[in-house]
């Protein structure tokens, strides 16, 4: 029987804002409470607040928005309000999600005080300095995120491919602790013929779909390049690519792809059937931790055309459940989505499969992974600990 642990959770980004981060952080909030640890949450002010205060499960802090990011930010805690807080009321253990200025003002007051500190390894932001024009700095960014966790217990990362490349940077002291997902909330069973009619399908045709942040790390243009393709191959069959989600780039994929269909930004049931109302999805992207959507997709019985990396390296087997590309060629990946649409039993098979499988990845299992890396944490620690150490 696990001992009950106070849980100080630090993040720049939490529900209800639509990212994967935020996502993963809520379903182990609602875990770790739901197992009746206390968990106290250290985030930003987020618009929906209004004129709430912090309390004892709580703590809001100042918040500045990020360029090209709107409705994500970055947050600030004073060092002396945090240390006051947590001398009255001393977490057994903080878990640090996000490594800006909230995360290492968290990390210095923990370390200060000798509670025992578990980092997550999110966001591969030293891969989007490059994207945005920063490449200089990656070296400088690795640099500090390697600092960073490093004087953490224990860093805990998404998937096998990302501990690897961590790995092989020098981080130090890494654990696998996977995503799940809800199959009764993600599902074929909430296909609409409506939903499809109101993106002009009919029930013979494809919907090619796609669903995330629409930023220029995600390497969107290779979905035009996709549809192209599989329209030249197919001329008979008729397809549309439906886009889900919001971001900096969608005014240009707009401008692109004047036939395409933007649903904007989904969440809860209507997301549910966004995905359920899909063929193939679309997953081309080369800078993820993991790719929460990747489960989601399969968990909606959905044909996941992806490459070989992060969530789908992990969940797919090429030709069963879902097909996968190297990564970085793009060839390979449109070649694998026509694939699946040569023959129908193909697509019906893979799409089955896929279903199976995502059924057997829930959140409980990894909820309870989760408690017992922050206790094992908990027991290691041994007092204060210098920041340079």
């Amino acid at each position: 029987m696990t001992t009950a642990l106070h849980i100080s959770l630090i993040t720049e980004t939490f529900p209800p804002e639509i990212n994967g981060v935020a996502n993963t952080l809520g379903r182990l909030f609602d875990g770790l409470r739901a197992r009746d640890h206390h968990v106290e949450l250290v985030r930003p002010r987020q618009t929906c607040d209004g004129n709430q205060r912090s309390n004892d499960q709580v703590m809001l802090c100042r918040g500045w928005s990020i360029p090209g990011y709107p409705g994500l930010q970055w947050g600030m805690a004073s060092t002396r309000r945090l240390m006051k807080r947590w001398q009255v009321q001393r977490p057994d253990v903080v878990y640090i999600a996000t490594e800006g200025p909230l995360g290492l003002c968290a990390l210095r007051v923990a370390r200060r005080l000798g509670i025992a500190v578990v980092s997550g390894f999110h966001t591969n932001f030293q891969h989007y300095s490059s994207i945005y024009g920063l490449g200089v700095f990656t070296r400088l960014l690795t640099q500090y995120l390697r600092w960073f966790h490093n004087r953490s217990a224990l860093t805990l990362v998404p998937s096998a491919s990302q501990r690897l490349e961590l790995q092989r940077r020098h981080f130090d002291r890494l654990e696998l602790l996977e995503r799940g997902v809800d199959s009764r909330q993600f599902s074929p069973a909430k296909r609409q013929s409506a939903l499809r009619q109101s993106w002009g399908l009919g029930e013979d045709d494809i919907a090619l779909l796609h669903v995330g942040r629409l930023a220029p790390e995600k390497n969107l243009g290779a979905l035009k390049h996709c549809l192209e393709a599989l329209q030249e191959r197919f001329p008979r069959r008729r397809f549309k690519l439906i886009i889900v989600g919001d971001g900096p780039k969608r005014a240009a994929l707009e401008a692109s792809l004047p036939d395409a269909f933007f649903c904007g930004a989904q969440s809860g049931e209507d997301l549910a059937r966004h995905y359920a109302c899909g063929d193939l999805f679309l997953f081309p992207s080369l800078t993820e931790t993991f790719g929460n959507v990747v489960l989601e997709a399969l968990a909606s019985g959905l044909g996941v055309v992806a490459y070989d990396a992060a969530a789908a390296g992990q969940h797919i087997r090429h030709g069963y459940n879902g097909v996968l590309a190297m990564p970085g060629d793009e060839y390979a990946w449109i070649d694998a989505a026509a694939w699946l649409l040569e023959e129908p039993e193909t697509l019906r098979t893979v799409r089955l499969n896929a279903r199976h499988h995502a059924c057997r990845q829930g959140w409980p299992q990894i909820i309870e992974q989760f408690e017992n890396q922050l206790q094992r944490a908990c027991q290691s620690q041994t007092g204060p600990l210098p920041l340079s150490e």
